[in-house]
């Protein structure tokens, strides 16, 4: 990803808060037909490890998906998340009525993880995955979903129907686009129309 000085974010709470706000990624490996691509929501472990210096990705798969068998284990996979963004017009900015000089772009805010892609199909080690990743999709529920409240038939086709998926993240990127090129005015005129309802894209 090219990020110019400017909008290089490095600060690694900023980072973890992105991936936890906006946890679907999109998912990409090298695989024998090209690039393949799942969205795919990943829980993110950013404690350091000797093999993954910017903590763990994790998430699932369907077994039927073949991009967990097709992936090149030696190629890094990429998982991209995407935060808020909009598109920005140039007559938000007060200078373009000054000289004219302006054009329309898109801020935006994305988190580019790195690293090798592992794969889980252990019952127990999917079963303890599934329960953390409902544990936090839940948690904002009157009542939280666990995997105790369906038949434990059903829960066991279900972890037979997919695969987990680990990224050990030895590269992390953030780029923040938001105007920082502009001037304060601008940056305020900007800010001032993104205020106004159904501009910025969540």
């Amino acid at each position: 990803m090219y990020v110019p000085r400017l909008f290089r974010q490095e600060d690694p709470a900023a980072l973890a808060r992105l991936i936890t706000e906006h946890p679907l990624a999109s998912l990409v490996t090298l695989g024998p037909a090209g690039l393949e691509m799942s969205p795919v929501p990943l829980l993110y472990d950013p404690a350091p490890r000797a093999d993954a210096p910017h903590g763990i990705l994790r998430g699932h798969l369907a077994r039927a998906n073949p991009q967990w068998q097709q992936f090149r284990p030696d190629i890094p996979a990429l998982a991209l998340f995407t935060g808020p963004n909009a598109y920005i017009s140039p007559n938000w900015y007060p200078s373009k009525a000054e000289h004219g000089k302006a054009v329309p772009t898109w801020n935006y805010a994305v988190v580019e993880a790195r690293g090798p892609l592992r794969i889980i199909e252990a019952p127990d080690q999917l079963r303890q995955l599934l329960a953390e990743l409902t544990a936090v999709h839940e948690a904002r529920q009157p009542r939280a979903w666990t995997l105790e409240d369906a038949p434990e038939d059903f829960i066991a086709a279900q972890l037979k129907a997919v695969v987990g998926v680990e990224i050990l993240v030895q590269q992390l990127t953030g780029k923040w686009k938001m105007s920082q090129n502009r001037s304060e005015a601008d940056r305020q005129g900007v800010a001032a129309h993104l205020e106004k309802p159904d501009l910025l894209v969540r």
